[in-house]
């Protein structure tokens, strides 16, 4: 939860009860996802064996008609004899002759549905010598009967040869009919089975799926009803947890405003003895002037003490003299920063419509000259997105980190600076300052960013206050500022602020409210 600026994380234990539904929830689900799972598995076997069994069909089904086609082939053939060798009529031939062309392809395609098993190639041989026994019987008594041998002709019907020819091939097709018959019910009788099982089996996993939707219904509406009045626990925790916290966080900004004040009188306190010092240390230096003249008097040299005193006054008073000023005015410069800052953090901000095209455009104009001399370059990808925030504390924040870039950069390497800018999903503005400078360890990253720390070569005059600076500026402004650098390759400093700035006064009469 999100409350003025903090995020609370308000965890509730669950009871026993709500996770026996959890439980029971997941239950129902696994066993409906089981059981939708053991259907399509089973409906996939099912529907392996329905094939097999109407590929049986099929295949005994062209077996018996390879078998009844055959037969009656056989029979129209002799049919045709018979009512030719009695009539001595040609168009009782035309059976005949119309079988005798197609007996051998309905042999072959009995032979090729049949298999190729040792019985079924033993059943095929005798076949086909029977039928070509019975062919050449009937060939035969149609040729002499064209030859006018009536008498030859029935001499060998009457001997009852092709009789008995046909009646074993009609027993041997039968017989594989039969038997084609009894294996064709048999596979219908299992398309039959396998329908009815696997009709039995979608029942029963409907139903097993309809338990276990009811059950994770049950489950989850019990369990809704469990969450919904946790839910309303939380909420009336919150309301008083939310108004601890908009007091806490009142406080704690009056006390952030006490420190910076007390930051900015202890500096102020500071100075005047400071001054005093400094003031002291001029006078000094001025008498200590007259003192020298006086101490290149011969007339001193009599004295016992003279080589001492002139020592201390050419010398040791001098250079204490020096080291007093040096510290005075460094200790002048911190206690400077420390107001600035102080200074800074009281002024009251004024959010106005910032265009960072302009704005950036002016921080260039005020470096283009020490670029020049450096030969180098400021680049800015346009356009850049417009901003409501402080314009002051923009020019301030962005003025240091490009005169950082500029100051800072890599012996004999021309500096190169690029500036762009991009609105991202947050609602914020990314502003990217990338320089080909000097750069900074690993090490230092974060430390640079602390009061009076400086990393690197310390050839370049400053107190170590303007990253800091930077960064409580960027915080003011409700943003944050990380960045990325390498040793000898350049510096990325990256500053994330919000598209519209909300005053700290609209911030405290928020958690006021």
């Amino acid at each position: 939860m999100q409350i003025g600026g903090f995020t609370l994380i308000l965890r509730t234990r669950v009871p026993v009860s709500n996770l026996t539904l959890m439980r029971a929830t997941a239950l129902f689900t696994l066993i409906g996802l089981a059981a939708l799972l053991a259907m399509v598995a089973l409906s996939f076997w099912m529907l392996e064996r329905t094939r097999d069994s109407t590929e049986e069909v099929l295949a005994t089904r062209e077996l018996r008609s390879a078998i009844v086609d055959l037969f009656s082939v056989v029979q129209d053939a002799e049919t045709g004899q018979r009512g030719y060798l009695l009539t001595g009529e040609n168009r009782y031939l035309a059976p005949y002759e119309a079988a005798a062309k197609s007996v051998g392809s309905s042999l072959e395609k009995l032979t090729a549905v049949s298999g190729s098993t040792d019985k079924t190639k033993e059943f095929i041989a005798g076949l086909r010598s029977d039928i070509e026994a019975k062919m050449a019987e009937l060939e035969q008594t149609v040729d002499l009967k064209r030859a006018g041998k009536s008498d030859g002709a029935m001499a060998i019907v009457l001997t009852d040869r092709g009789k008995d020819n046909m009646d074993k091939i009609r027993t041997e097709l039968t017989a594989k009919r039969q038997e084609v018959d009894a294996r064709l019910y048999a596979s219908i009788e299992k398309q039959q089975e396998n329908a009815t099982a696997l009709r039995w089996t979608t029942i029963a996993g409907g139903l097993l799926v309809l338990f276990a939707g009811i059950g994770a219904a049950w489950a989850l509406k019990t369990y809704t009803r469990e969450l919904i009045r946790v839910r309303s626990e939380v909420e009336a925790l919150n309301t008083g947890l939310e108004l601890r916290v908009k007091e806490r966080t009142v406080d704690l900004q009056r006390a952030n405003d006490e420190i910076q004040r007390f930051a900015y009188i202890v500096s102020h306190d500071l100075r005047a003895p400071l001054v005093n010092v400094m003031g002291f240390a001029a006078e000094m230096k001025t008498s200590l002037e007259s003192l020298q003249a006086l101490a290149s008097d011969p007339v001193i040299d009599a004295s016992p003490a003279a080589e001492a005193a002139k020592q201390a006054i050419g010398a040791d008073v001098p250079e204490a003299i020096s080291f007093i000023q040096t510290s005075t005015k460094k200790m002048d410069s911190l206690i400077n920063a420390i107001l600035k800052l102080s200074r800074e953090g009281q002024r009251t901000l004024k959010p106005e419509s910032v265009d960072l095209d302009a704005l950036f455009d002016g921080i260039s104009d005020s470096v283009q000259h020490r670029l020049t001399e450096a030969e180098g370059e400021l680049l800015i990808e346009r356009p850049l997105p417009t901003v409501v925030s402080d314009r002051l504390a923009l020019e301030q924040a962005f003025g240091n980190l490009i005169d950082n870039a500029v100051k800072y950069r890599a012996p004999g390497r021309p500096p190169r600076i690029l500036i762009r800018a991009r609105p991202d999903r947050s609602g914020s503005v990314l502003v990217e300052i990338e320089d080909n400078g000097r750069g900074i360890g690993e090490q230092d990253h974060e430390r640079v960013f602390d009061l009076f720390r400086r990393a690197g070569a310390q050839d370049q005059p400053g107190e170590g206050i303007g990253l800091a600076h930077v960064r409580a500026l960027v915080r003011r402004l409700g943003g944050q500022i990380t960045m990325t650098s390498e040793v000898g390759a350049g510096t990325t400093f990256r500053v994330r602020l919000p598209r519209n700035l909300r005053t700290r006064s609209e911030q405290l009469g928020e958690l006021r409210g």
